[in-house]
């Protein structure tokens, strides 16, 4: 098997990127071709973080972006307390924002969730990833994607595998030569050998579509 050693600027590989590219000649190929590539951060505000991937669901990122800066600019440009989203008049915040209603409850039932003091944000930093889906997850309107977003780029866990991502299965496509879009269950199958890097394996594959699920936020 033909060893990568450096990136295309010449760069020796990382760590991470070695194993990946001794793991899976495709992603070999990737990493060959766009190292190195990293996760982009969406701030270090847990509850700005979350309103971001609510927001960013089946959206471009582009589009998502601009809901964002929306739903801020309904709080003097900065993100609310979740009090203070609650005190919100939910279609002024649904219409201004460019929000669906399935988005605003979403939006409302996280905020309804941590005021009850059923979720502590500050908690989900040191939970492991399966405590902190499930977590996310029992909130009305939170589902795997957004939970899989936020434990990647927010609390930048390296083992994340959004299976269900419309483009890393577009990616997975494309880079494997597949004759048809994957389903979910087939791309956490083939991202096995990705384990325990899978966010990095991600990375690469938005990267060659040139995209990515949610904006960043600097």
């Amino acid at each position: 098997m033909e060893l990568l050693a450096v990136y295309p600027d010449g760069t020796p590989l990382d760590a991470t990127d070695r194993q990946l590219a001794a793991a899976d000649p495709v992603l070999r190929g990737l990493i060959g071709r766009f190292g190195p590539v990293s996760l982009f951060e969406t701030g270090t505000d847990l509850f700005g973080s979350l309103i971001l991937a609510i927001v960013s669901q089946q959206f471009s990122t582009r589009a998502a972006r601009a809901m964002f800066d929306r739903v801020l600019g309904q709080f003097g440009g900065e993100v609310p307390s979740a009090q203070a989203l609650l005190a919100a008049d939910p279609d002024e915040l649904r219409v201004t924002a460019g929000l669906s209603h399935a988005k605003t409850r979403a939006l409302r039932s996280l905020a309804e969730r941590m005021e009850s003091g059923g979720l502590d944000l500050d908690d989900l930093r040191t939970l492991p990833d399966d405590e902190v889906r499930a977590r996310l997850t029992a909130i009305s309107g939170i589902g795997d994607w957004t939970a899989g977003v936020f434990l990647m780029f927010t609390l930048r866990r390296p083992d994340i595998l959004p299976a269900d991502d419309l483009v890393i299965r577009k990616a997975v496509r494309d880079a494997y030569r597949l004759d048809s879009l994957p389903a979910p269950a087939d791309v956490i199958r083939l991202g096995e050998s990705w384990r325990p890097y899978r966010s990095r394996a991600c990375s690469y594959l938005w990267r060659s579509l040139q995209a990515a699920p949610i904006p960043a936020t600097s």
